[in-house]
């Protein structure tokens, strides 16, 4: 494809082999949950959401309850889970057939009382407990009150999440969390007096810790191509592609300089190429001043200057050039997200995440 303007590709083949890479390191019988929040990634979750539920796909998952509002506005029908609701989402999240994750003694009052004030009873729920990742969750000492609340109404699924599973050097710290787990599980059914539906691995613990499946497993940035594993790096093949174009090229003669506070003055005669992107778009101001890089008529143009919120210039002095050639961010190749992440200090997920919905998306 011969790229006019920043466009996002989106290769819908390599998803389609992620989720079967995946569904490999588990039983057929188990469950899986793609995440999809925060617009699936930074990539367009109308698109993945679709994608996945044509493979076999069973739940969503999303952080906040207008991320499945959207996704039901879309008509996705399939269950979608809300990692993080708020004390007054609960009447749209019963609205749009949403399931709350309930993490705390207040919000469960809150769904509560929301589903006494929609006389709606056996509404699907999950609850979740925190076993060391201490973000959100309901702790082990609160098992006595909480089970007395939700005996009459149980959740649909206990989970919770680990904090370091990509890490085979913290195995201690993870099997804890997973015994603390399995500990809590059996409180819960015993105390409820019922058999309860479980998940706790994500994408790093569905490659270390498959034994640990349960009834359900949740990927996010597995299904995007990474997996913060380097013996997988081959089986994960990234989804995304962010290409745009020269806009303009200019030569500069030494002493002059580029961009807002003068950011990048010439010492010699130096030619730059200006892009039509910048921080607005997700490509933050710490990839300025020689940071970044991009690939332009395969060789590596450095960023110079400040990042501008929606321009970016690179020294092409020594890359033979023309207004309108393809510019490569990161592509499905040789030169990933996660490459160009690198070269700020950060990560593929922080990078992804924040591109902009004013860049177009294609399908590959």
């Amino acid at each position: 494809m011969s790229v006019k303007e920043t466009i996002l590709e989106i290769s819908t083949k390599n998803l389609k082999e992620n989720f079967k890479f995946l569904k490999s390191k588990i039983r057929p019988t188990t469950k899986f949950m793609a995440v999809v929040k925060a617009f699936s990634y930074g990539s367009d979750s109308k698109i993945i959401s679709n994608e996945l539920k044509k493979y076999g796909v069973d739940y969503l998952a999303v952080a906040y309850k207008h991320e499945g509002i959207e996704l039901r506005n879309y008509g996705i029908d399939l269950p979608i889970l809300v990692l993080h609701p708020q004390e007054n989402d609960f009447d749209d999240i019963i609205k749009f057939s949403l399931e709350p994750s309930i993490y705390s003694f207040r919000i469960l009052m809150h769904f509560f009382h929301s589903l006494k004030k929609n006389s709606v009873s056996n509404y699907p729920y999950q609850i979740k407990f925190n076993t060391g990742l201490n973000r959100l969750g309901f702790l082990e000492q609160d098992l006595n009150k909480l089970c007395e609340l939700i005996k009459k109404n149980p959740p649909k699924y206990i989970f919770s999440h680990l904090g370091a599973s990509e890490d085979l050097t913290q195995l201690d710290y993870t099997k804890t969390q997973i015994a603390k787990f399995v500990s809590i599980s059996n409180k819960v059914e015993k105390k409820l007096e019922l058999k309860i539906k479980k998940h706790l691995l994500n994408t790093s613990g569905i490659l270390n810790y498959s034994n640990y499946q349960f009834d359900m497993v949740r990927s996010g940035i597995g299904l995007y191509g990474f997996g913060n594993d380097k013996k997988y790096k081959d089986n994960l093949k990234s989804i995304l592609s962010l290409k745009t174009v020269v806009s303009q090229i200019h030569t500069l003669k030494s002493g002059d300089s580029v961009g807002y506070n003068l950011g990048f003055t010439a010492k010699k005669t130096t030619k730059i190429a200006t892009l039509p992107l910048g921080h607005a778009d997700g490509i933050g101001r710490q990839y300025g001043k020689g940071k970044g890089e991009v690939l332009l008529n395969g060789k590596m143009a450095k960023f110079i200057g400040n990042v501008c919120m929606d321009m970016i210039m690179i020294d092409v002095t020594n890359i033979k050039c023309k207004e309108g050639d393809e510019v490569i961010l990161f592509d499905d190749k040789s030169y990933s997200a996660e490459d160009f992440a690198e070269k700020a200090n950060t990560i593929s997920y922080e990078l992804i995440s924040s591109l902009s919905r004013r860049i177009k998306r294609v399908i590959k």
